[in-house]
């Protein structure tokens, strides 16, 4: 069976089709309640192994607007959080009222085949662009606080103990890198909001495990996966919840004009506890998402596809009251050397 992996990116080539994007998309920023969604998004095309000696670029844009209020899994009309005071070591209840927050993503992975069933991929979060609106105590409406900057490193190591013609399984165990920067000030001077930094702050372990039957080999398969991140303490004492995430779908693939073209539909379930500020579970954080994902893949070559998914969100339930996500969507190209 094709181990396929995606295929790697050209910069050049992602701009052309994200300009259109690009001019209708904003920025983020979140709060302690804010950040649920910022990561909970997947190309279905990531958990493969490249082939020996194989290089593959992989740019994506991601774009997450939440301005919908929901406490538990029902709509609500005001979405009132607590506030991280780093300064005193306290969690003040109710120190904001969420209004909207805005996700611009932009991630670079690079996969390298070391052998026939083995690969390492580096992910490379380089834009974290957020724009938030909330009120404060008194009030006062600010859009003042967004972020923007580079994410955390991940590093994954990829082993494939099962490979045939209709079976592939990849196991998966990697670190979470705190290369972003997870202290910078509100502008109040206080160190922001933890989930608006553009990286934790924090050591973080990563276990993967991804399955796929072809059921007709190079045109339609299936695939279960499911990766979990260990989650540790920051210096600043504040530790984001453990984060399991949980997919399963379909791809059918057909020859469209000498190109193949790929459809996918699958569901996507991610599930995340409170988080601690000095052991303590801060509100408003953590929660179950669940979304139906439809996606197309065009491979213009062997080596060059596109591809785009849109993330429906059929389930949410958030722990106390919190911003969700209307949809999310994502654009990338990918290109193997």
């Amino acid at each position: 069976m094709k181990r396929t992996t995606r295929t790697g990116r050209s910069p050049s080539l992602f701009v052309l089709i994200m300009l259109g994007v690009w001019l209708a998309t904003g920025t983020h920023n979140a709060l302690a309640s804010c950040g649920s969604a910022n990561c909970f998004l997947v190309t279905g095309t990531q958990d493969g192994i490249a082939n020996p000696g194989q290089v593959i670029f992989d740019l994506s844009y991601r774009w997450i607007p939440m301005d919908q209020v929901q406490r538990g899994s029902n709509s609500a009309a005001v979405a009132e959080v607590p506030r991280i005071d780093f300064t005193n070591g306290r969690i003040v209840p109710g120190g904001h009222k969420e209004i909207r927050t805005n996700n611009q993503l932009m991630q670079l992975d690079i996969s390298y085949g070391l052998a026939s069933n083995a690969a390492l991929t580096l992910a490379i979060p380089f834009m974290n662009d957020r724009t938030h609106e909330h009120s404060h105590e008194g009030g006062d409406f600010s859009r003042q606080d967004g972020t923007a900057g580079f994410g955390d490193i991940r590093l994954i190591g990829k082993f494939a103990p099962w490979v045939t013609t209709r079976h592939l399984a990849v196991l998966g165990a990697g670190i979470k890198f705190p290369t972003g920067e997870y202290k910078l000030l509100d502008h109040e001077g206080e160190i922001n909001e933890p989930t608006i930094q553009a990286g934790t702050g924090s050591w973080d372990g990563l276990l993967s495990i991804h399955y796929s039957y072809q059921i007709r080999p190079h045109a339609w398969d299936a695939f279960l996966a499911t990766s979990y991140q260990l989650a540790r303490e920051n210096s600043k004492n504040y530790r984001f919840g453990d984060t399991v995430i949980l997919n399963g779908g379909m791809n059918a693939s057909s020859t469209v004009n000498e190109k193949t073209v790929t459809g996918s539909l699958q569901v996507n379930l991610r599930h995340a506890p409170r988080d601690e500020f000095h052991g303590e579970g801060v509100a408003s954080t953590g929660g179950t998402w669940v979304y139906l994902t439809p996606g197309v893949r065009l491979a213009s070559s062997s080596n060059t596809s596109f591809y785009t998914h849109v993330q429906v969100p059929i389930y949410q339930r958030v722990n106390e009251v919190n911003l969700v996500p209307r949809y999310g969507l994502i654009l990338g190209v990918s290109h193997a050397f």
